[in-house]
Protein backbone atom coordinates (compact mmCIF):
# COMPACT_ATOMS: atom_id res chain seq x y z
CA UNK A 1 0.00 0.00 0.00
CA UNK A 2 1.29 3.48 -0.90
CA UNK A 3 0.24 6.22 1.46
CA UNK A 4 1.04 9.91 1.71
CA UNK A 5 3.83 11.20 3.86
CA UNK A 6 2.84 13.55 6.66
CA UNK A 7 2.80 16.50 4.27
CA UNK A 8 -0.22 14.96 2.51
CA UNK A 9 -1.83 13.16 5.42
CA UNK A 10 -3.93 16.11 6.59
CA UNK A 11 -5.83 16.27 3.30
CA UNK A 12 -6.49 12.53 3.42
CA UNK A 13 -7.87 12.78 6.95
CA UNK A 14 -10.11 15.69 6.00
CA UNK A 15 -11.82 13.64 3.30
CA UNK A 16 -12.18 10.68 5.63
CA UNK A 17 -13.60 12.89 8.39
CA UNK A 18 -16.51 13.86 6.17
CA UNK A 19 -17.34 10.21 5.56
CA UNK A 20 -17.10 9.24 9.21
CA UNK A 21 -19.24 12.16 10.33
CA UNK A 22 -21.93 11.19 7.83
CA UNK A 23 -21.72 7.52 8.80
CA UNK A 24 -21.85 8.21 12.55
CA UNK A 25 -24.64 10.69 12.29
CA UNK A 26 -26.84 8.38 10.24
CA UNK A 27 -26.42 5.34 12.49
CA UNK A 28 -26.52 6.74 16.03
CA UNK A 29 -27.47 9.78 18.02
CA UNK A 30 -24.59 12.18 18.62
CA UNK A 31 -22.29 11.22 21.50
CA UNK A 32 -22.50 13.22 24.70
CA UNK A 33 -19.48 15.45 25.26
CA UNK A 34 -18.08 16.32 28.68
CA UNK A 35 -15.14 18.36 29.95
CA UNK A 36 -13.77 19.46 33.29
CA UNK A 37 -10.75 20.40 35.38
CA UNK A 38 -8.85 18.36 37.96
CA UNK A 39 -7.75 19.91 41.28
CA UNK A 40 -4.22 20.59 39.96
CA UNK A 41 -5.57 22.54 36.98
CA UNK A 42 -5.24 19.75 34.42
CA UNK A 43 -8.20 19.73 32.04
CA UNK A 44 -9.98 16.64 30.77
CA UNK A 45 -12.43 15.74 28.02
CA UNK A 46 -14.70 12.78 27.35
CA UNK A 47 -17.22 11.57 24.79
CA UNK A 48 -19.78 8.85 25.45
CA UNK A 49 -21.76 7.35 22.54
CA UNK A 50 -25.49 6.76 22.85
CA UNK A 51 -24.94 3.05 22.15
CA UNK A 52 -22.06 2.45 24.54
CA UNK A 53 -20.43 -0.96 24.19
CA UNK A 54 -19.24 -1.04 27.79
CA UNK A 55 -15.57 -0.30 27.00
CA UNK A 56 -13.69 2.91 27.81
CA UNK A 57 -10.54 4.15 26.07
CA UNK A 58 -8.22 6.38 28.10
CA UNK A 59 -6.24 8.35 25.53
CA UNK A 60 -2.86 10.06 26.07
CA UNK A 61 -1.85 12.71 23.53
CA UNK A 62 1.59 13.40 22.13
CA UNK A 63 4.15 16.13 22.70
CA UNK A 64 3.44 19.72 21.72
CA UNK A 65 0.19 20.65 23.43
CA UNK A 66 -1.42 21.03 26.85
CA UNK A 67 -4.93 20.70 25.44
CA UNK A 68 -7.00 17.74 26.53
CA UNK A 69 -7.77 15.15 23.85
CA UNK A 70 -9.54 11.78 23.88
CA UNK A 71 -8.42 10.51 20.45
CA UNK A 72 -5.48 11.05 18.09
CA UNK A 73 -7.57 12.69 15.35
CA UNK A 74 -11.24 13.40 14.55
CA UNK A 75 -11.51 10.52 12.08
CA UNK A 76 -10.30 7.88 14.51
CA UNK A 77 -12.43 9.47 17.22
CA UNK A 78 -15.53 9.21 15.05
CA UNK A 79 -14.81 5.60 14.10
CA UNK A 80 -14.30 4.51 17.72
CA UNK A 81 -17.43 6.32 18.91
CA UNK A 82 -19.37 4.73 16.08
CA UNK A 83 -18.13 1.34 17.31
CA UNK A 84 -19.51 2.15 20.77
CA UNK A 85 -16.35 3.02 22.68
CA UNK A 86 -16.46 5.76 25.29
CA UNK A 87 -13.40 8.02 25.10
CA UNK A 88 -11.61 10.10 27.72
CA UNK A 89 -8.32 11.92 28.06
CA UNK A 90 -6.64 14.81 29.80
CA UNK A 91 -4.17 17.60 29.09
CA UNK A 92 -1.81 15.45 31.23
CA UNK A 93 -0.50 18.49 33.11
CA UNK A 94 -1.57 21.92 34.40
CA UNK A 95 -1.49 24.77 31.85
CA UNK A 96 1.83 26.27 33.04
CA UNK A 97 3.75 22.99 32.85
CA UNK A 98 6.43 21.84 30.44
CA UNK A 99 5.12 20.28 27.25
CA UNK A 100 6.97 17.14 28.40
CA UNK A 101 4.10 16.19 30.71
CA UNK A 102 5.54 13.06 32.31
CA UNK A 103 5.84 14.59 35.76
CA UNK A 104 2.07 14.47 36.20
CA UNK A 105 0.69 12.61 33.18
CA UNK A 106 0.11 9.14 34.64
CA UNK A 107 -1.45 10.59 37.80
CA UNK A 108 -3.71 12.96 35.88
CA UNK A 109 -4.76 10.31 33.38
CA UNK A 110 -5.84 7.96 36.16
CA UNK A 111 -7.58 10.87 37.93
CA UNK A 112 -9.49 11.53 34.71
CA UNK A 113 -10.39 7.86 34.52
CA UNK A 114 -11.80 8.00 38.04
CA UNK A 115 -13.94 11.04 37.26
CA UNK A 116 -15.34 9.49 34.09
CA UNK A 117 -15.97 6.08 35.64
CA UNK A 118 -17.73 7.40 38.73
CA UNK A 119 -19.65 10.42 37.42
CA UNK A 120 -20.30 10.09 33.67
CA UNK A 121 -20.78 6.48 32.62
CA UNK A 122 -24.10 4.74 33.24
CA UNK A 123 -22.28 1.78 34.82
CA UNK A 124 -18.77 0.59 35.54
CA UNK A 125 -16.93 -0.18 32.28
CA UNK A 126 -16.36 -3.82 31.41
CA UNK A 127 -12.92 -2.98 30.03
CA UNK A 128 -10.64 0.04 30.18
CA UNK A 129 -7.92 0.39 27.56
CA UNK A 130 -5.05 2.88 27.62
CA UNK A 131 -4.22 4.28 24.18
CA UNK A 132 -1.34 6.67 23.54
CA UNK A 133 0.42 8.47 20.70
CA UNK A 134 4.18 9.28 20.68
CA UNK A 135 4.89 10.79 24.12
CA UNK A 136 1.42 9.52 24.94
CA UNK A 137 2.56 6.07 23.84
CA UNK A 138 5.21 6.24 26.55
CA UNK A 139 2.48 7.31 28.97
CA UNK A 140 0.28 4.35 28.03
CA UNK A 141 3.22 1.99 28.61
CA UNK A 142 3.79 3.55 32.04
CA UNK A 143 0.07 3.28 32.79
CA UNK A 144 0.28 -0.42 31.99
CA UNK A 145 3.07 -1.06 34.49
CA UNK A 146 1.25 1.04 37.13
CA UNK A 147 -2.32 -0.01 36.33
CA UNK A 148 -3.02 -1.86 39.59
CA UNK A 149 -6.41 -3.10 38.46
CA UNK A 150 -7.46 0.11 36.71
CA UNK A 151 -6.70 -1.05 33.14
CA UNK A 152 -7.40 -4.18 31.13
CA UNK A 153 -5.02 -3.46 28.26
CA UNK A 154 -2.82 -0.84 26.60
CA UNK A 155 -2.28 0.26 22.99
CA UNK A 156 0.99 2.14 22.46
CA UNK A 157 1.39 3.80 19.06
CA UNK A 158 4.68 5.37 17.89
CA UNK A 159 5.63 5.39 21.56
CA UNK A 160 8.90 6.57 23.09
CA UNK A 161 9.12 3.21 24.81
CA UNK A 162 12.92 3.22 25.23
CA UNK A 163 12.40 6.13 27.59
CA UNK A 164 13.54 9.72 27.89
CA UNK A 165 17.14 8.99 28.88
CA UNK A 166 17.82 6.92 25.79
CA UNK A 167 16.04 9.52 23.64
CA UNK A 168 18.13 12.37 25.02
CA UNK A 169 21.39 10.42 24.78
CA UNK A 170 21.32 9.09 21.24
CA UNK A 171 20.01 12.39 19.92
CA UNK A 172 22.89 14.21 21.60
CA UNK A 173 25.36 11.63 20.26
CA UNK A 174 24.31 12.36 16.68
CA UNK A 175 24.09 16.12 17.11
CA UNK A 176 27.52 16.24 18.71
CA UNK A 177 28.98 14.26 15.82
CA UNK A 178 27.58 16.75 13.31
CA UNK A 179 28.88 19.73 15.27
CA UNK A 180 32.32 18.24 15.90
CA UNK A 181 33.01 16.69 12.50
CA UNK A 182 31.13 18.99 10.12
CA UNK A 183 31.26 22.39 11.86
CA UNK A 184 34.35 22.19 14.09
CA UNK A 185 35.03 25.94 14.10
CA UNK A 186 31.49 26.95 15.04
CA UNK A 187 30.09 27.36 18.54
CA UNK A 188 26.91 25.27 18.57
CA UNK A 189 24.89 24.95 21.76
CA UNK A 190 23.60 21.39 22.20
CA UNK A 191 22.17 21.37 25.75
CA UNK A 192 20.99 23.66 28.56
CA UNK A 193 18.69 25.91 26.55
CA UNK A 194 16.79 28.82 28.00
CA UNK A 195 13.27 29.99 27.27
CA UNK A 196 9.99 28.12 27.16
CA UNK A 197 7.39 27.18 24.59
CA UNK A 198 7.54 25.11 21.44
CA UNK A 199 9.32 25.56 19.17
CA UNK A 200 12.04 27.06 21.34
CA UNK A 201 13.74 29.90 19.45
CA UNK A 202 17.20 29.30 20.90
CA UNK A 203 17.06 25.61 20.04
CA UNK A 204 15.85 26.41 16.54
CA UNK A 205 19.03 28.42 16.09
CA UNK A 206 20.98 25.26 16.91
CA UNK A 207 18.86 23.29 14.44
CA UNK A 208 19.65 25.88 11.75
CA UNK A 209 23.40 25.56 12.38
CA UNK A 210 23.28 21.76 12.31
CA UNK A 211 21.11 21.84 9.18
CA UNK A 212 23.47 24.21 7.38
CA UNK A 213 26.42 21.98 8.21
CA UNK A 214 24.55 18.92 6.99
CA UNK A 215 23.46 20.58 3.76
CA UNK A 216 27.03 21.56 2.94
CA UNK A 217 28.32 18.11 3.85
CA UNK A 218 25.80 16.36 1.63
CA UNK A 219 27.57 17.77 -1.43
CA UNK A 220 30.85 15.85 -0.92
CA UNK A 221 31.81 12.19 -0.36
CA UNK A 222 33.63 13.12 2.84
CA UNK A 223 30.62 15.02 4.14
CA UNK A 224 28.23 12.19 3.30
CA UNK A 225 30.43 9.68 5.13
CA UNK A 226 30.46 11.80 8.27
CA UNK A 227 26.74 12.40 8.00
CA UNK A 228 26.23 8.65 7.79
CA UNK A 229 28.16 8.32 11.05
CA UNK A 230 25.98 10.93 12.73
CA UNK A 231 22.77 9.42 11.35
CA UNK A 232 23.79 5.99 12.63
CA UNK A 233 24.21 7.45 16.11
CA UNK A 234 20.76 9.04 15.75
CA UNK A 235 19.27 5.68 14.69
CA UNK A 236 17.87 7.26 11.50
CA UNK A 237 16.22 4.88 9.04
CA UNK A 238 17.67 4.77 5.50
CA UNK A 239 14.13 4.88 4.04
CA UNK A 240 13.41 8.59 4.15
CA UNK A 241 13.26 9.97 0.63
CA UNK A 242 10.02 11.39 -0.74
CA UNK A 243 8.98 11.70 -4.39
CA UNK A 244 7.83 14.95 -5.93
CA UNK A 245 4.17 13.90 -5.60
CA UNK A 246 4.55 13.46 -1.83
CA UNK A 247 4.64 9.67 -1.87
CA UNK A 248 7.52 7.72 -0.31
CA UNK A 249 10.33 6.73 -2.61
CA UNK A 250 11.54 3.13 -2.90
CA UNK A 251 13.48 1.59 -0.04
CA UNK A 252 17.21 1.46 -0.87
CA UNK A 253 18.84 -1.91 -1.36
CA UNK A 254 20.89 -3.55 1.36
CA UNK A 255 24.15 -2.64 -0.43
CA UNK A 256 22.98 0.72 -1.78
CA UNK A 257 24.92 2.70 0.79
CA UNK A 258 24.66 6.00 -1.07
CA UNK A 259 20.91 5.52 -1.31
CA UNK A 260 20.73 4.70 2.39
CA UNK A 261 22.63 7.85 3.35
CA UNK A 262 20.46 9.96 1.03
CA UNK A 263 17.35 8.55 2.65
CA UNK A 264 18.70 9.33 6.12
CA UNK A 265 19.54 12.87 5.07
CA UNK A 266 16.08 13.40 3.60
CA UNK A 267 14.47 11.93 6.71
CA UNK A 268 16.11 14.40 9.09
CA UNK A 269 17.04 17.43 6.98
CA UNK A 270 14.19 17.62 4.48
CA UNK A 271 12.40 20.84 3.54
CA UNK A 272 10.19 22.80 5.90
CA UNK A 273 10.03 22.13 9.64
CA UNK A 274 12.07 18.97 9.48
CA UNK A 275 13.12 16.22 11.84
CA UNK A 276 16.17 18.04 13.19
CA UNK A 277 14.10 21.18 13.77
CA UNK A 278 11.62 19.18 15.85
CA UNK A 279 14.29 17.28 17.78
CA UNK A 280 16.13 20.45 18.75
CA UNK A 281 13.03 22.56 19.39
CA UNK A 282 11.61 19.93 21.74
CA UNK A 283 14.76 19.33 23.80
CA UNK A 284 14.30 22.42 26.03
CA UNK A 285 10.93 21.10 27.18
CA UNK A 286 12.53 17.88 28.41
CA UNK A 287 15.22 19.92 30.15
CA UNK A 288 12.59 22.16 31.73
CA UNK A 289 10.65 19.19 33.06
CA UNK A 290 13.70 17.37 34.45
CA UNK A 291 15.55 20.45 35.69
CA UNK A 292 18.51 19.83 33.39
CA UNK A 293 19.74 17.60 30.59
CA UNK A 294 20.14 13.91 31.34
CA UNK A 295 22.54 13.29 28.45
CA UNK A 296 26.25 13.90 28.07
CA UNK A 297 29.20 13.22 25.84
CA UNK A 298 31.87 12.73 28.51
CA UNK A 299 32.81 9.07 28.67
CA UNK A 300 30.99 7.96 25.51
CA UNK A 301 33.02 5.48 23.47
CA UNK A 302 32.07 6.42 19.93
CA UNK A 303 34.22 3.70 18.34
CA UNK A 304 32.25 1.07 20.24
CA UNK A 305 28.92 2.74 19.51
CA UNK A 306 29.38 2.87 15.77
CA UNK A 307 30.56 -0.73 15.64
CA UNK A 308 27.39 -1.78 17.47
CA UNK A 309 25.14 0.11 15.06
CA UNK A 310 23.19 -1.82 12.44
CA UNK A 311 24.29 0.93 10.03
CA UNK A 312 27.99 0.22 10.54
CA UNK A 313 28.38 -1.43 7.08
CA UNK A 314 27.04 1.75 5.46
CA UNK A 315 29.32 3.99 7.50
CA UNK A 316 32.37 1.82 6.84
CA UNK A 317 31.71 1.70 3.09
CA UNK A 318 31.17 5.45 2.73
CA UNK A 319 34.29 6.23 4.78
CA UNK A 320 36.32 3.94 2.54
CA UNK A 321 34.88 5.53 -0.60
CA UNK A 322 35.66 9.00 0.74
CA UNK A 323 39.23 8.08 1.70
CA UNK A 324 38.59 8.90 5.37
CA UNK A 325 39.77 7.05 8.46
CA UNK A 326 36.81 6.14 10.65
CA UNK A 327 39.00 5.44 13.66
CA UNK A 328 40.50 8.93 13.50
CA UNK A 329 37.07 10.56 13.46
CA UNK A 330 35.81 8.54 16.42
CA UNK A 331 39.01 9.42 18.32
CA UNK A 332 38.32 13.09 17.55
CA UNK A 333 34.81 12.66 18.95
CA UNK A 334 36.15 10.99 22.09
CA UNK A 335 38.79 13.67 22.61
CA UNK A 336 36.30 16.52 22.18
CA UNK A 337 33.81 15.29 24.78
CA UNK A 338 32.91 18.10 27.17
CA UNK A 339 29.22 17.74 28.10
CA UNK A 340 28.46 16.13 31.44
CA UNK A 341 25.02 14.64 32.08
CA UNK A 342 22.96 16.15 34.89
CA UNK A 343 22.53 13.42 37.50
CA UNK A 344 19.37 14.89 39.01
CA UNK A 345 17.77 15.20 35.58
CA UNK A 346 18.72 11.62 34.75
CA UNK A 347 17.19 10.36 37.97
CA UNK A 348 14.01 12.41 37.41
CA UNK A 349 13.63 10.84 33.99
CA UNK A 350 14.24 7.38 35.43
CA UNK A 351 11.46 7.96 37.92
CA UNK A 352 8.93 9.50 35.54
CA UNK A 353 9.80 8.81 31.91
CA UNK A 354 11.50 5.41 31.60
CA UNK A 355 9.53 2.14 31.42
CA UNK A 356 10.61 -0.79 33.56
CA UNK A 357 9.19 -3.45 31.24
CA UNK A 358 7.14 -4.91 34.09
CA UNK A 359 3.73 -5.14 32.45
CA UNK A 360 0.52 -5.78 34.36
CA UNK A 361 -1.93 -6.04 31.44
CA UNK A 362 -1.66 -6.97 27.74
CA UNK A 363 -0.02 -4.34 25.58
CA UNK A 364 0.05 -3.94 21.81
CA UNK A 365 2.68 -1.62 20.33
CA UNK A 366 2.16 -0.32 16.78
CA UNK A 367 4.99 1.42 14.94
CA UNK A 368 5.86 2.67 11.46
CA UNK A 369 9.12 1.18 10.22
CA UNK A 370 10.52 4.60 9.24
CA UNK A 371 10.16 7.23 11.96
CA UNK A 372 12.44 10.25 11.97
CA UNK A 373 11.51 11.27 15.56
CA UNK A 374 11.09 7.98 17.45
CA UNK A 375 13.17 5.33 15.65
CA UNK A 376 11.62 1.91 15.24
CA UNK A 377 14.66 0.44 17.04
CA UNK A 378 13.07 1.60 20.29
CA UNK A 379 10.64 -1.31 19.99
CA UNK A 380 13.45 -3.86 20.06
CA UNK A 381 14.94 -2.22 23.13
CA UNK A 382 11.53 -2.27 24.82
CA UNK A 383 10.88 -5.89 23.92
CA UNK A 384 14.10 -6.85 25.69
CA UNK A 385 13.13 -4.82 28.77
CA UNK A 386 9.83 -6.68 28.90
CA UNK A 387 11.56 -10.02 28.34
CA UNK A 388 13.96 -9.40 31.20
CA UNK A 389 11.00 -8.53 33.42
CA UNK A 390 9.42 -11.88 32.52
CA UNK A 391 6.35 -10.37 30.87
CA UNK A 392 6.86 -11.12 27.17
CA UNK A 393 3.59 -13.07 27.01
CA UNK A 394 1.73 -9.79 27.63
CA UNK A 395 3.45 -7.85 24.82
CA UNK A 396 2.72 -7.90 21.09
CA UNK A 397 4.39 -5.58 18.58
CA UNK A 398 3.14 -4.83 15.08
CA UNK A 399 4.70 -2.74 12.33
CA UNK A 400 3.37 -0.61 9.49
CA UNK A 401 5.21 -0.12 6.20
CA UNK A 402 5.08 3.66 6.22
CA UNK A 403 7.32 6.69 6.60
CA UNK A 404 6.86 9.32 9.24
CA UNK A 405 6.20 9.73 12.92
CA UNK A 406 2.77 8.35 13.87
CA UNK A 407 1.80 8.20 10.19
CA UNK A 408 -1.02 5.68 10.70
CA UNK A 409 -4.34 5.49 8.94
CA UNK A 410 -7.43 5.55 11.15
CA UNK A 411 -8.11 1.98 9.98
CA UNK A 412 -4.76 0.83 11.39
CA UNK A 413 -5.50 2.46 14.74
CA UNK A 414 -9.00 0.97 14.96
CA UNK A 415 -7.61 -2.44 14.01
CA UNK A 416 -5.09 -2.07 16.84
CA UNK A 417 -7.87 -1.34 19.32
CA UNK A 418 -9.83 -4.37 18.13
CA UNK A 419 -6.75 -6.63 18.37
CA UNK A 420 -6.13 -5.50 21.94
CA UNK A 421 -9.78 -6.04 22.83
CA UNK A 422 -9.62 -9.55 21.39
CA UNK A 423 -6.52 -10.35 23.46
CA UNK A 424 -8.20 -9.09 26.64
CA UNK A 425 -11.43 -10.98 26.02
CA UNK A 426 -9.89 -14.29 24.91
CA UNK A 427 -6.80 -14.35 27.12
CA UNK A 428 -4.52 -15.10 24.16
CA UNK A 429 -2.87 -13.13 21.38
CA UNK A 430 -3.39 -15.98 18.93
CA UNK A 431 -2.99 -14.42 15.49
CA UNK A 432 -4.78 -11.12 16.25
CA UNK A 433 -1.59 -9.03 16.22
CA UNK A 434 -0.11 -10.56 13.05
CA UNK A 435 0.23 -8.37 9.99
CA UNK A 436 -2.20 -10.50 7.98
CA UNK A 437 -4.94 -10.40 10.60
CA UNK A 438 -4.55 -6.68 11.33
CA UNK A 439 -4.72 -5.93 7.60
CA UNK A 440 -7.81 -8.10 7.29
CA UNK A 441 -9.57 -6.27 10.12
CA UNK A 442 -8.54 -2.84 8.84
CA UNK A 443 -9.50 -3.58 5.25
CA UNK A 444 -12.98 -4.66 6.38
CA UNK A 445 -13.58 -1.15 7.74
CA UNK A 446 -14.96 1.66 5.53
CA UNK A 447 -12.48 2.45 2.78
CA UNK A 448 -12.41 6.11 3.81
CA UNK A 449 -10.51 5.06 6.92
CA UNK A 450 -7.52 4.38 4.71
CA UNK A 451 -6.87 0.64 4.78
CA UNK A 452 -3.70 -0.80 6.28
CA UNK A 453 -0.11 -1.70 5.49
CA UNK A 454 1.00 -3.92 8.35
CA UNK A 455 3.98 -6.11 7.47
CA UNK A 456 6.05 -8.82 9.17
CA UNK A 457 9.06 -6.93 10.51
CA UNK A 458 11.60 -6.87 13.32
CA UNK A 459 13.81 -3.84 14.02
CA UNK A 460 17.55 -3.66 14.45
CA UNK A 461 19.13 -2.85 17.82
CA UNK A 462 18.98 0.65 19.27
CA UNK A 463 22.31 2.47 19.32
CA UNK A 464 22.40 4.15 22.72
CA UNK A 465 24.89 5.35 25.30
CA UNK A 466 23.29 5.49 28.73
CA UNK A 467 25.62 6.68 31.51
CA UNK A 468 25.61 3.58 33.76
CA UNK A 469 26.78 5.33 36.94
CA UNK A 470 23.27 6.80 37.05
CA UNK A 471 21.39 3.92 35.47
CA UNK A 472 19.26 1.20 36.98
CA UNK A 473 20.19 -1.35 34.29
CA UNK A 474 23.55 -3.06 33.82
CA UNK A 475 25.78 -0.74 35.87
CA UNK A 476 28.72 -3.06 35.22
CA UNK A 477 28.89 -2.10 31.54
CA UNK A 478 31.33 0.65 30.51
CA UNK A 479 29.80 3.91 29.33
CA UNK A 480 29.17 3.71 25.59
CA UNK A 481 28.13 0.06 25.48
CA UNK A 482 24.45 -0.33 24.75
CA UNK A 483 22.86 -2.26 27.59
CA UNK A 484 20.31 -4.17 25.53
CA UNK A 485 20.50 -6.03 22.22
Amino acid sequence: MTRPTLRRLAATLAVAATFVAMNTGSANAAPTHYSGTLPDGTTWTADVPSSWNGSLILYSHGFGTLLAADAPDPVTQGALLSDGYALAGSSEAPPTSSLWTLGTAVRDQFATLSVVEHTLLPSAPKEVYAFGTSMGGLISALEDQDSNGRLDGALTTCGIVAGANNLNQYQLDGEYAIAKLLAPTESIQLVNFTGTGFPNAQALGTAFQLGAAATAAQATPQGRARLALAMALLNVTPWGDTLSNGSPGPQPGVYDYLGQEQGQYDDVFGPGFNGMDFIEAARPALEQAAGGDSAGTIGVNFWQLIHQSSYYPEVRALYAEAGLDLKSDTVALDEGENIAPDRAAYVWNEQTSVPTGRLQVPELDVKTISDQLVPVQQERYYAELVRQAGDSALLAQSFVEAQGHCNFTPAELVAGVEALASRVNTGSWGNVATAAQLNSVADALPSALGGAAFIPFWPERLTAAIPPPFGRLFPELPFGVSALP
